[in-house]
């Protein structure tokens, strides 16, 4: 195996520290969230005591100012715990830095501190029952009257939306200008005319809360647009500019995640037996598990070389979107082999190996479905279809 150079000694020791965590608040508890549909609220607050929340913010906004390489440790402990429903990485990676690089210095100092304290939970709203992956095809319509905008629209698949204090609401602000005339809005609790559908039933990732959102003429003030009045119409750009670390984010985990299933299952056949032999006596078994790992490190070989680009800044779109894509294909791929290694009990819900099953399909759909990927990826190769 290739000796991995992106991690110090410092986030190695981190590593251990936020493996105590998960083995103390969230172990125990996860397959109890499973049934209930959502995490506890209270390790929300308990990570954000112990700082693992919105670690890359700087501390004059209750961050610690930790490179990105630490959040990259989180998502793998938490793909190798099998912890899907525990959202950390989207209210910490992609809700605070949008508001810590293109928010207002008043809307830095409202919600960063209390999104890393956990009092806050937040949420980013895009996709619609009607615009998935093609978010310049969203409706949600957000009109200027006097002091505020009056939203109003619905948003569907929300991370973290039934628990969410805080949500970034992408709505058109002009929509005859299209893509152009999007923006995005910070949307708290308790506004009136802002309410939460019921937390969606899914076939994996069964302990994240999942939501539908309903905004009716929603009176958003102009002070909670995000970036304030220089922002209006920008909000397309601002996500373009943040997909490349989403979609890393999502490759990061599946690899992960993928690494992970070949350990359980290497151990499981090393103990199960058939006819009178393990199974990982068979050639057959040898075989599959040895063409899967060779996969799998060619893959996380890829993906740290992404992160070291994204760390220079200098990772474009269309290689984020080749790591998406190549690792949650893969991803799919090695859930459904080392399911078929375990035979029936593969598919009892109590081994990991069966949740991991359920939980991997998702990763080909959000984030930018395998199509839209393999569009961007063509594009950036000079072809197109029109």
């Amino acid at each position: 195996m290739i000796k991995r150079t992106l991690f110090s000694a410092d986030h190695e020791s981190f590593r251990d520290s936020f493996r105590r965590f998960l083995d103390k608040e969230v172990a125990p508890f996860h397959a109890d969230w499973e049934d209930q549909g959502y995490v506890d609220r209270t390790v929300w607050q308990k990570a954000g005591a112990n700082g693992f929340l919105c670690m890359g913010m700087p501390e004059e906004y209750g961050g610690s100012g930790a490179d990105k390489l630490y959040t990259v440790v989180q998502l793998e402990e938490l793909a190798k715990g099998g912890y899907s429903g525990v959202g950390f990485s989207l209210h910490s990676e992609i809700v605070a830095p949008y508001i810590l690089r293109y928010g207002t210095p008043a809307q830095k100092q409202q919600y960063l501190p209390a999104l890393a304290r956990g009092e806050l939970i937040g949420a980013i709203a895009m996709t619609e029952p009607s615009a998935g992956s093609d978010l310049q095809g969203i409706k949600a319509t957000a009109v200027l009257e006097g002091d505020h905008y009056r939203l109003n629209g619905s948003k569907t698949f929300i991370t973290n939306g039934w628990h969410a204090d805080l949500v970034i609401v992408v709505a058109k602000t002009r929509p005859e200008l299209g893509a152009k005339g999007t923006s995005l809005l910070l949307v708290e609790r308790g506004m009136p005319g802002f309410e939460k559908g019921k937390r969606l039933k899914k076939v994996g990732m069964k302990a994240q809360d999942t939501s539908e959102l309903f905004f009716n003429d929603v009176k958003v003030p102009v002070d909670n647009l995000l970036g304030g009045p220089a922002m209006e119409n920008k909000g397309f750009i601002c996500l373009m500019e943040q997909l490349p670390w989403e979609r890393i984010q999502i490759a990061l985990g599946a690899t992960a995640k993928s690494q992970a299933a070949i350990d359980w299952t290497v151990a499981y056949v090393k103990e199960r037996k058939v006819f009178g032999q393990p199974v990982g006596n068979y050639q057959n078994t040898r075989y599959v598990l040895a063409g899967l790992q060779a996969q799998v490190q060619a893959a996380r070989v890829f993906v740290d070389k992404c992160m070291e680009l994204l760390l220079a800044d200098a990772l474009d779109t269309d290689t984020a979107s080749m790591a998406k894509l190549m690792t949650t294909e893969l991803q799919c791929k090695v859930m459904d082999e080392c399911v078929q290694l375990y035979g029936g009990y593969g598919y009892m819900w109590e081994y990991p190996i069966a949740r991991a099953y359920a939980d991997a399909r998702v990763s080909r759909l959000y984030g930018g479905t395998s199509e839209i990927m393999k569009e961007v990826i063509s594009r950036g190769m000079g072809l197109s279809g029109r």
